[in-house]
């Protein structure tokens, strides 16, 4: 059975995973942008964990802000994503969104999905087209805040950085984590990273 994984996803001393104020020059909000280096020629146990997000993933979910800047009704934009035109997910990927947008076909095998009915209707489209293999829901904070409060997360990493925000969207609020997760690794990175692995375990 797919299991729904968070890999990768960087977060501030602080608490927050998100700078505020997104844009193109600031894809990560404001004061966020050292928030992922660590996964820039990773060695070690660095490596072994920015490996693990690729490894058995058979599609991608995302929320609209991880997709682009774009806010609102689509209208004419024709924003494809931050990754040029072979995005790295090789599989589909289904963007959470209010808006309806025709899907995005991108070179690779990478297609763009856009799904309009909530966070269980992107998960089932998702592991359809996983075929056996696993999900990854990639973020944004929104995103991984809603899975988790439903209890769909089977397996997420955060890397936390000592990097204080002090602004910006919090991984956890009240209410973000429901009963049945555990920690069940905390290891430290070769480069000013901690790893922590939680796992549902209910």
């Amino acid at each position: 059975m797919s299991k729904l994984r968070v890999h990768n996803f960087s977060v501030s001393l602080d608490g927050y995973a998100a700078g505020p104020d997104q844009s193109l020059d600031a894809p990560f909000g404001v004061g966020a942008g050292d928030l992922a280096v660590w996964q820039l020629g990773a060695t070690g146990v660095d490596e072994r964990f920015v490996a693990a997000g690729v490894e058995g993933i058979g599609a991608t979910i995302m929320g609209r802000n991880m997709f682009g800047p774009v806010r609102g009704a689509w209208g004419d934009s024709d924003w494809t994503g931050w990754w040029g035109d072979d995005p790295p997910y090789h599989h589909d990927v289904f963007v959470l969104t209010r808006h309806a947008h025709d899907p995005i076909p991108m070179a690779g095998g990478t297609t763009f999905h856009f799904v309009t009915d909530g966070i269980e209707a992107a998960l089932e489209q998702a592991v359809a087209a996983a075929d056996g293999q696993d999900v990854r829901l990639g973020g944004g904070v929104a995103a991984v805040r809603q899975y988790l409060a439903a209890g769909l997360v089977d397996e997420m990493h955060l890397a936390y950085r000592p990097v204080l925000l002090g602004a910006g969207e919090r991984l956890f609020t009240d209410g973000t984590v429901s009963a049945g997760y555990e920690v069940t690794e905390l290891v430290a990175g070769e480069d000013d990273v901690v790893h922590a692995r939680i796992t549902r375990t209910a």
